[in-house]
């Protein structure tokens, strides 16, 4: 449904019959950058993976004892297990984000694969797609890999915690059509700090060690603006079991997350190579 839709705005917006956009042919995409994927050094591939989970023993385990329980909805959480969804989520967006951008930038400024790629029957949809996808792949891996850590540990107190999971792909697949739409207007490599800039601050304001309650209100405010605030409550409310229409609206600021980054990619590949 997401994906028709931000078809339709697509086609809406270009004026062109929609098979020069979209082939259906996406999974060439990612049948491609699997390939690429298993030549590469597994030290980088795992670095999403394993970044996580020293967070979550050094400070989890570290500062338990210090910080003691933490309140969510009115109900005590060890610390330990109040962390755990946040890096969850972290660990979702950090694959999609690394596939999105940095691998985007390259093939699209240093490597003009895409150039090869849109001369052949794919369309500027199948591109969007097909990358996002696999930047979803990574997201999605990063996150069952963690679940994988943190449940034998009792960390998923809840049995709505399994949603988890799918909500992690949701998360990934906000963050890697997000990113791609961005990282499509960049010129310079220099110019993907501004990334990583905004990445680390997001990751230590939007409640991932304490809860967003300790800031000024006007501040609360800003942040929640942030996506990766609707992911840590999102995966917060369901591996606690803090079931409310509220983490339907977090699930929502993704699906939008998802059409606009689809629509502006695909009308900037377009720009790019469809004249």
């Amino acid at each position: 449904m997401i994906l028709l839709t931000a078809v339709a705005i697509a086609e809406a917006r270009m004026g062109k019959p929609g098979e020069k956009y979209y082939s259906g042919r996406s999974r060439a995409i990612m049948e491609r950058a699997y390939i690429a994927f298993k030549s590469s050094t597994w030290l980088i591939v795992i670095s999403g993976f394993v970044e996580p989970v020293l967070f979550l023993l050094s400070f989890g385990y570290g500062l338990k004892d210090l910080v003691g329980d933490m309140t969510v909805a009115g109900q005590p959480v060890g610390y330990v297990a109040f962390i755990a969804p946040a890096l969850l989520a972290t660990s979702a967006m950090n694959g999609a984000i690394y596939d999105s951008t940095m691998n985007v930038f390259f093939k699209l400024n240093h490597e003009r694969l895409y150039h090869g790629m849109l001369a052949t029957s794919l369309g500027p949809m199948d591109v969007a797609l097909g990358e996002i996808g696999w930047a979803l792949l990574r997201g999605f891996s990063y996150a069952v890999g963690f679940m994988a850590v943190v449940v034998p540990l009792g960390l998923i107190p809840s049995a709505w915690g399994i949603l988890a999971i799918p909500a992690a792909v949701l998360i990934a697949f906000g963050f890697a059509s997000f990113g791609m739409a961005v990282t499509s207007y960049m010129k310079s490599f220099q110019q993907l700090e501004v990334i990583n800039i905004f990445l680390l601050p997001m990751f230590l304001f939007s409640g991932s060690f304490y809860p967003l309650s300790v800031f000024p209100e006007w501040l609360q405010t800003v942040i929640r603006l942030f996506p990766l605030a609707h992911a840590i409550d999102l995966v917060r409310g369901l591996t606690l079991g803090n079931i409310s229409w509220a983490l339907l609206g977090h699930a929502m600021y993704f699906v939008v997350m998802i059409i606009v980054g689809l629509f502006f990619t695909t009308k900037r590949l377009n720009a790019l190579f469809m004249r």
